[in-house]
């Protein structure tokens, strides 16, 4: 009798095992940038943050912050962070990923295929330029464009990274209304860091987000 249950156990052991690896393989990964503070935090460094009126897009350029920098060997900034939010990611010699799955929190879509993943930068360059970042040297616009140590970096489905384009939170909020807390907490973290001003709108905005977290 001991035996039968002892089979019994393994069989039913093995079958839970198998479950959970097929439920770990199905799950995508969930884009997670570094850095993305608590709610008490981030609403701390909103209420810091310097509130101007948004500054002119005269002079702008997207070369003026240099971008997909090397990281290491063959590997630059885009390929970092396909890796980094992606599962089960392949690369070949030169670092581009030939297979993997990444998630976009924004619009909830799953994505088999590096060319169908963009990488955004949360504070677009445009609204970085028009909230401070047009007085910096290029050297310091360069590590902003790159930053992987904070939540400004993160792989999203294309065509919505597109249709935000260089909109703030007043404008433009991901399509999934349950990211806007985490959306708010990166934007006003990456603005924080970086020293960048908001305009009056885009705290209300962000205010608003925070709300509801």
């Amino acid at each position: 009798m001991s035996t039968v249950n002892n089979t019994a156990r393994l069989s039913i052991s093995s079958l839970l095992l198998a479950g959970a690896l097929t439920l770990a393989l199905a799950t995508p990964a969930l884009a997670t940038p570094p850095g993305i503070p608590g709610t008490s935090t981030a609403q701390a460094e909103l209420n810091a943050l310097a509130v101007a009126g948004e500054g002119s897009s005269t002079g702008y350029s997207r070369d003026k912050f240099p971008h997909w920098s090397t990281v290491s060997g063959t590997c630059n900034t885009r390929e970092q962070v396909l890796k980094r939010d992606g599962t089960n990611v392949v690369t070949d010699s030169s670092c581009a990923a030939t297979s993997g799955r990444w998630y976009s929190p924004y619009d909830g879509a799953t994505w088999g295929a590096a060319s169908d993943v963009d990488i955004d930068h949360v504070v677009p360059l445009a609204e970085a330029w028009r909230s401070g970042a047009s007085s910096w040297t290029t050297a310091r616009r360069e590590q902003f464009a790159n930053d992987l140590a904070g939540p400004q970096l993160i792989a999203v489905t294309d065509n919505v990274n597109q249709a935000k384009g260089d909109q703030d939170p007043a404008l433009w909020k991901p399509p999934l209304t349950s990211y806007w807390c985490t959306y708010a907490k990166m934007w006003t973290h990456t603005k924080y860091r970086w020293g960048l001003t908001v305009d009056p709108a885009e705290k209300s905005a962000l205010q608003g987000m925070l709300g509801r977290c």
